[in-house]
This record gives C-alpha cells, sequence and structure tokens, in this order.
C-alpha cells in the first residue's frame, strides 16, 4: 500500500503572495482543510489549513466596522500565517507509515513531494479511512469474525479449512500481535454475505472445534452497502 496508489493528484496549492480570504475561498469551493503553499518552483514551503485562517481571522468580539475588517485580511498573506517546513511525505513511502506519523505529528494530512521537494499531490486521514475500507473488505457487507490464536501452532489453516469446508468465502483477513513475546495474536477474518442460516450454521461449527479461539463474530449486514 504505497502512498502513490491513495493521495490526491494534482492537489490545489497556493502561493506565498496569496491573500488569506482567497485561501479561505478556495478551501470552501473545493471542500478542503488544507492547502499546500509553494514558492516559484513548485517546491512546497509551507502549508495553511482552515485552523491557521481560523486563528488568524479577528474575533466576532473586534471593534472593527466592516472596512477595516475586510481591508485587513485583504493585507493578510498565506505567507503570513502558513507553517513553514511541513512534514512531507514521498509517493513510495507506505501508507500504514504515514498513518503513525500523522498520528504522532497530530496532523491531518501532508503533501507528497518527489526527491526535490516539488508538490506531486496530498494525502489526508480521508485517504487513510479509504485504505482501511478497502483492505478490510467491510463495504463488500458479510460477516467479521474475531480469533485468538496461539503464534507457534497453524491453528489457522484449520480454521480456513474449516470456513471453506462449510461453504465460506474468506474476504480479508487481518492479524494483529500485541508484542513480540506474545504467545496469541488476534486474526480477523470477513466472510462474504451468507444467508443467515448458512451463517448460524459456521458459527456453531466454529463454537465446537474452536470454542476457546473465537472471541466474537460481528453479523453481516446481508448486502454491500454503497460506499
Amino acid at each position: 500500500m504505497l502512498v502513490r496508489d491513495w493521495m490526491t493528484e494534482k492537489a490545489i496549492s497556493v502561493i506565498p503572495a496569496t491573500s488569506v480570504m482567497k485561501a479561505s475561498r478556495i478551501m470552501k469551493e473545493n471542500r478542503i482543510r488544507r492547502l499546500p503553499v509553494l514558492d516559484e518552483n513548485g517546491v512546497v514551503i509551507g502549508i495553511v489549513t482552515d485552523r491557521d485562517i481560523k486563528d488568524a481571522s479577528p474575533s466576532k468580539a473586534t471593534t472593527l466596522d466592516m472596512h477595516e475588517l475586510y481591508y485587513l485580511l485583504g493585507e493578510l498573506t498565506v505567507r503570513d500565517i502558513m507553517s513553514k517546513n511541513p512534514v512531507c511525505a514521498k509517493n513510495d513511502e507506505t501508507v500504514d507509515s504515514l498513518a503513525v506519523t500523522m498520528i504522532e505529528k497530530k496532523i491531518g494530512g501532508m503533501p507528497v513531494v518527489d526527491q526535490d521537494n516539488r508538490l506531486l499531490g496530498i494525502i489526508t486521514q480521508s485517504d487513510i479511512f479509504r485504505v482501511l475500507v478497502s483492505i478490510t473488505g467491510v463495504s463488500m457487507g458479510g460477516m467479521q469474525l474475531a480469533f485468538d490464536l496461539p503464534v507457534s501452532e497453524g491453528k489457522l489453516h484449520a480454521v480456513l479449512d474449516l470456513l471453506r469446508g462449510n461453504g465460506a468465502q474468506v474476504i480479508s483477513i487481518l492479524s494483529s500481535l500485541a508484542s513480540a513475546e506474545a504467545e496469541t495474536y488476534r486474526v480477523y477474518i470477513r466472510l462474504l454475505p451468507l444467508p443467515e442460516e448458512d451463517a448460524n450454521r459456521i458459527i456453531l461449527k466454529i463454537k465446537e472445534h474452536f470454542p476457546s479461539s473465537l472471541r466474537h463474530h460481528v453479523p453481516g449486514i446481508g448486502r454491500p452497502f454503497a460506499g
């Protein structure tokens, strides 16, 4: 899962001399929350967000009249409020490593740049959510099963054999390990939608053969949702 496959290409950007009012209008018209700031060579030198604009705008309690307010905002430029040298992503980075960076830096989006720091696109939390939906297969509906399986045993193969032997089709398999020393790992398996009778029969089979491993199951929604 590389950034280049999930980023928004042709990201909308501004230059340092762009007025704050214009930047605000661009964000509202395009329903976006951040704008990379580029120099004359297309190099990312900053980023401005809707929060920056809100913080720079006069309070509603200001004593300025409307003409003074518009003059002030018209004189203020992106250069005055942007965050310089923003954290950027490379298009060949993995999305999961980028998600870690976003959490650590407490940011909701990053410009994607080439080796010369020129803008290639932008990736945001919404794109990370799209990745999550894609790899889990949740948009296809179906039932999700969760197991705690021993690390040292090949129980996953046995679980999959049971599912397939009972007519279930697997959409996705995800696993996580609490630590390198953990003796069990959590496995999430999502199945294509099944008739309720078949789904109940499979759950009974699993409880019979793996009574201590099945942690929970989330019933299917019957059919895929439009996402």
